[in-house]
């Protein structure tokens, strides 16, 4: 059995990088810093688009025009429509889908899911194998738990709907129009359109307290 040369491999990749880096930037692609962006034979520009250093783009991806990724992004079979902001330090696995406007902050992963015009997930989120509609914000910490340790489920989270921070939406689960989740939620339970929900234990304060 032929040994694998690692030393020619990584060489060959080298020089590959390079023309996938001169064939974008030919196309009209800003590359910030070339040398830290990583790119796909397959991937599919669109006009106007910017990544920022220290950017991954695997393969079967498409980006839209109008489009910033900024540095430490890592991006797989994805779609990215028109002007959609992502980054920094996001994470778009495969089936994730940005619609039109759509903006991605640092530390947020998404997967096999649709987000819808002009939605927000800014920061430190979770959004798993869920369609999310139109104008909707997704708060600080939120988690779609859609794994049950055997099977996926669903979560949807309809237009104008408003995500309070540090909330766990429990799959199959569906959260109505323009509809508000109070913050450190727990929420297992369909919420109706333009309703509140929340789920918290009574604050407990004891006065004057010394540990025994």
């Amino acid at each position: 059995m032929k040994q694998i040369n690692k030393k020619d491999i990584a060489i060959s990749e080298k020089i590959n990088q390079e023309k996938l880096r001169n064939k974008a930037m030919k196309m009209g692609v800003v590359l910030k810093a070339p040398e830290t962006v990583f790119l796909s034979k397959d991937t599919k520009f669109g006009k106007n688009v910017v990544i920022n250093p220290y950017v991954v783009i695997g393969k079967k991806t498409k980006i839209g025009n109008n489009v910033e990724i900024l540095s430490f992004t890592h991006i797989e079979n994805a779609t990215l429509e028109s002007d959609v902001n992502v980054g920094p330090f996001s994470r778009l696995r495969p089936g994730a889908h940005l619609s039109k406007g759509v903006r991605v902050g640092n530390f947020v992963e998404i997967k096999k899911s649709k987000v819808g015009k002009n939605s927000k997930i800014n920061h430190l989120s979770y959004i798993g194998d869920s369609f999310i509609g139109k104008s909707v914000n997704i708060g600080a910490g939120t988690i779609t738990c859609n794994y049950d340790g055997k099977n996926k489920h669903k979560t949807k989270i309809l237009d104008g709907a408003f995500i309070g921070s540090n909330t766990s939406l429990v799959a199959p689960v569906k959260v109505g129009k323009k509809s508000i989740i109070g913050a450190g939620s727990s929420i297992t339970k369909n919420v109706r359109d333009k309703s509140l929900a929340l789920t918290r234990s009574n604050q407990i304060e004891i006065k004057n307290y010394r540990k025994k």
